[in-house]
């Protein structure tokens, strides 16, 4: 079979589809791997990565067949997405398709307020109050060093400080705001080096 230069050209830009949706598998896997990093489902990573980078708005089926994962599973992070605000039907019907919501910083501050910021309060909490016992012990010589307590203690009064700057910061949507905001960071860094 003698192939034409349409057919020939097809085939190519056939391959090169293909060859373009590997590689956004591949960015959808990533993503899911880092988030699943970070104690959160892979699959909330790869759908939002592959709504974020699609031209057009997705349905189910189509996240479905393109992830190659069953659709019970798509259905059921897409409602948790959506909980969080993080993708977004079109409309009201009930196949709408989706979007993603590209705007995440609300829901990255959310998860620090949550969870990193009860950890270090956690922390703190417990650091005060072994301060509080050994400056009360009559124990001689101490078996705990008190000054390493009030250290550990700045430590987690500076990763509060540090956390909530970071909750307090928008992240520009477009690459013109990114120069001044990684320059009011590094000013907030080098202000922490000197504490």
């Amino acid at each position: 079979m003698i192939r034409t230069d349409d057919a020939v050209e097809n085939l190519r830009g056939r391959a090169s589809t293909d060859r373009l949706a590997l590689r956004v598998r591949q960015v959808c896997e990533a993503v899911g791997n880092f988030i699943e990093y970070w104690g959160f489902k892979a699959i909330h990573g790869r759908i939002w990565t592959l709504l974020a980078l699609s031209t057009e708005p997705l349905t189910q089926v189509e996240v479905s067949d393109f992830l190659e994962v069953s659709r019970s599973l798509v259905s059921g992070a897409m409602a948790e997405l959506v909980q969080h605000g993080l993708v977004q039907p079109v409309d009201e019907r009930r196949n709408a398709p989706y979007r993603a919501v590209l705007d995440i910083w609300p829901t990255v501050t959310d998860v620090l307020r949550e969870r990193e910021w009860m950890l270090v309060e956690a922390a703190r909490v417990a650091l005060e109050g072994a301060v509080e016992a050994a400056l009360l012990s009559t124990e001689r010589p101490p078996r705990f060093a008190l000054e390493r307590m009030r250290f550990l203690l700045r430590m987690t009064e500076l990763a509060q400080a540090f956390l909530r700057m970071l909750m307090g910061l928008r992240v520009p949507r477009k690459l013109e705001g990114l120069g001044s905001w990684l320059k009011d960071t590094a000013k907030f860094l080098q202000g922490l080096s000197t504490l």
